[in-house]
């Protein structure tokens, strides 16, 4: 499980499981943050590979905000992918 303080978002962490050998995403729990929407994404993603869901999230923001939760999990992903 690896754990993502997030930054920028209502949401303060994403917490993540990914399968190594197939880079796909088995869970996706985000805290704080609008409920409805980070269950939403949560199950979208559940499934897809890391690169996929890079490229679909990377860079969508929020308003105002340079950022997003699609954003920071996209970031995430990216973190998680370069420790790989």
């Amino acid at each position: 499980m690896m754990v993502y303080k997030t930054s920028g978002v209502c949401s303060s962490e994403i917490q993540l499981e990914i399968e190594e050998k197939s880079n796909r995403i088995l869970s996706v729990n985000f805290k704080g943050g609008c409920s409805g929407n980070a269950s939403g994404i949560s199950s979208l993603v559940v499934g897809m590979s890391v690169d996929e869901v890079i490229n679909r999230l990377e860079g969508i923001s929020c308003g105002y905000k340079s950022t997003s939760c699609p954003d920071q999990l996209a970031k995430a992903l990216k973190k998680w992918r370069s420790n790989q």
